[in-house]
């Protein structure tokens, strides 16, 4: 009788667990949809970041066209390939090397994401912050 009553309390607490469970998984789907599709295209909030957006870029690829000396450069990390190459630890090379290809890459990204933003902020200038186009 004992047992009896510990599993139906155990199965009264499933119960409870899986229609609790229920109603939360609802409401999280509820949560999770869309409401609407956006208004405009944000042009008035990227306008007040170009000025950020710059900074960063431009610290960015100061680091990267640094001097070898300079933690995150790209000459750094060439220095750092010649090494591995001349002590003969390929893996360790090709490793390196394909990180610099990346980094590489990622300093030509960025000077393609600052043309851009020049334009960006020769629109902005041109049109008011994006207020106009609001």
């Amino acid at each position: 009788m004992h047992v009896r009553r510990h599993a139906r309390t155990l199965l009264a607490g499933l119960a409870a667990t899986a229609v609790l469970a229920g109603a939360a998984g609802t409401a999280a789907a509820d949560a999770g949809t869309p409401s609407a599709a956006p208004a405009g295209d944000g042009a008035k909030a990227l306008c007040k970041r170009v000025p950020k957006i710059d900074r960063r870029i431009e610290r960015a690829l100061r680091r990267l066209d640094a001097k070898a000396g300079t933690r995150g450069s790209v000459a750094r990390l060439r220095k750092r390939v010649d090494n591995a190459k001349k002590a003969g630890h390929t893996e360790i090379a090709t490793y390196l090397q394909n990180r610099l290809t990346t980094r590489e890459s990622l300093r030509t990204d960025l000077r393609q994401r600052q043309k851009d933003l020049t334009a960006v902020k020769t629109w902005c200038q041109d049109h008011d912050g994006g207020k106009a186009a609001s």
